[in-house]
């Protein structure tokens, strides 16, 4: 235990000078104290002081700051009652509850214990007496340090400012009594593993692997929003390769797993799981400095995951992989829903796999106009990205290959800027709407008026913008092909 006021030597005012208590999180402290129970500021907040780097927040607002008290929930909710602007309870079955003041958040979680049994999904929870036994429950010893408010008492027993220093990942308890817990830990300790580039000890990874299969237990949600913060990781990679190495792969995400040493035609150098795993880091490297990509980091990840379901023996020795792209893009999704992942994530990803060999059909810059436009149509919003995936698929070790390929492609952004530059391609639509269609040709809602637009828009692909009435001339002779009848003919 340190004072943070009162520092005894040189080491504990370092301590002192990382560790700056918000003046919200003293002033709730006071509101704890005044009715008789303790209060300690825990887990990122002060763990990632201790780094040197501020706790993020979801979509740039303040994180939230996470405490501990000896108060049960209805105690916490009666003793701030007038004190915060906000409280939801969403989280009061597990001992949590939420406070807003002054566009900051506070979870407090009363002193704890939990565990699942072998059959439920969910925590059983067991309230506490002492910081002492619930700091011993925690996920990682870096995770169980907190400080007093307003007493500003730094509390280590369990060596997670060593380990900071030391670059590891350990548990207070054993490992497996941690993971028996609450077997997302595993996970966890992976996301740990990528985002501040701690390494698990080797009594952690052996019981990662030994309980793989409690993972069963939990629930998707909970594993999705593990995995969402991996991949959002500064080195999602690390993570994700511990997750194969030590079999928890094949249970959450299986065709990552699945795609090591299924050989890629194109880089026979590499397994696809290797290339996979450069292209993940090649379009990190892409993104804007400070705002990871989420859609694009697992469109990289999954792109190549129909390969092994599609890979076929060809003469000479060659393999290939025909429509790896179709069957990817429906195992995504499947395994997107299977996770729960919003419906708009999923469908941006889902594209991204299925148009990432579409460039490859370019050449040496053959396509038409209509091609192109139709390559903008259907990457749609997600065209910047498909930029970025299909550089970052190149992998090849031929400097000579990798520039030809580079130079191919800017040419095509080229081509798709001076198409934008004489129309408008990001939302290709026909000239005559819906609409328009029902009113010239006298139909009423119908299969037969989406046959005529969908004619329409290919009509707009093939001859750009044409204008009004070479639009409708194109219609009325689209509609004598299919012995449509024309009012007023």
């Amino acid at each position: 235990m340190i004072s943070l006021d009162n520092p005894r030597d040189s080491a504990e005012r370092v301590v002192s000078e990382l560790l700056r208590v918000p003046p919200a999180a003293d002033e709730l402290g006071r509101v704890f104290a005044a009715h008789g129970h303790l209060l300690h500021l825990v887990g990122g907040s002060v763990r990632d002081a201790l780094l040197g780097r501020p706790t993020a927040g979801a979509a740039g607002a303040p994180a939230d700051l996470d405490f501990a008290t000896d108060a049960r929930p209805e105690r916490v909710l009666e003793i701030t009652r007038g004190w915060a602007e906000a409280t939801w309870e969403a989280g009061i079955a597990f001992g949590t509850v939420g406070l807003a003041r002054r566009g900051l958040r506070f979870e407090i979680t009363t002193y704890r214990s939990e565990a699942y049994d072998r059959q439920s999904r969910n925590p059983t929870v067991t309230y506490g007496d002492s910081l002492e036994a619930d700091l011993s429950r925690r996920d990682f010893t870096v995770n169980a340090m907190a400080v007093s408010v307003p007493g500003h008492d730094f509390v280590d027993l369990f060596g997670g400012m060593a380990d900071l220093a030391r670059g590891v990942l350990r548990t207070p308890a054993s490992p497996e009594a941690s993971f028996d817990d609450d077997p997302l830990r595993i996970l966890r300790a992976a996301r740990f593993e990528a985002a501040l580039g701690l390494t698990p000890v080797p009594e952690l990874v052996e019981a990662m692997r030994s309980r793989v299969e409690r993972l069963a237990i939990v629930s998707p949600e909970r594993i999705r929003d593990e995995l969402r913060k991996l991949i959002g990781a500064p080195d999602p990679v690390a993570g994700l390769e511990r997750l194969v190495e030590i079999g928890v792969a094949e249970i959450v995400l299986p065709e990552v797993a699945a795609m090591r040493m299924e050989i890629d035609e194109h880089h026979q150098h590499k397994d696809v799981y290797a290339h996979t795993m450069t292209v993940l880091r090649q379009a990190i490297a892409l993104e804007e400095p400070g705002a990871p990509d989420e859609v694009l980091r697992w469109a990289a990840l999954l792109h190549d995951i129909g390969k092994p379901r599609t890979r076929r023996h060809v003469p000479g020795g060659r393999v290939s992989f025909h429509h790896h792209e179709v069957v990817g893009r429906d195992m995504a999704r499947r395994r997107l829903a299977a996770l729960h992942f919003p419906k708009d994530v999923t469908d941006a990803i889902c594209r991204l796999v299925y148009l990432h060999l579409r460039f490859h059909g370019y050449g040496a810059g053959e396509w038409t106009d209509a091609a192109v436009r139709r390559y903008v149509h259907d990457a749609g919003p997600q065209l910047t990205r498909l930029h970025k995936l299909v550089r970052s698929d190149c992998t090849t070790r031929n400097r000579r290959k990798a520039a030809a390929l580079s130079r191919t492609y800017d040419s095509l952004e080229e081509r798709i800027a001076d198409l934008a530059a004489r129309e408008e391609i990001a939302s290709i639509r026909p000239e005559l709407s819906g609409d328009d269609i029902m009113a010239l040709l006298g139909l009423a809602p119908s299969r037969l008026v989406g046959q005529a637009r969908a004619h329409m828009l290919e009509f707009r692909f093939e001859r750009g913008l044409v204008g009004r009435e070479a639009a409708e001339a194109e219609l009325f002779r689209w509609a004598r092909e299919h012995e449509v009848p024309i009012p007023g003919a």
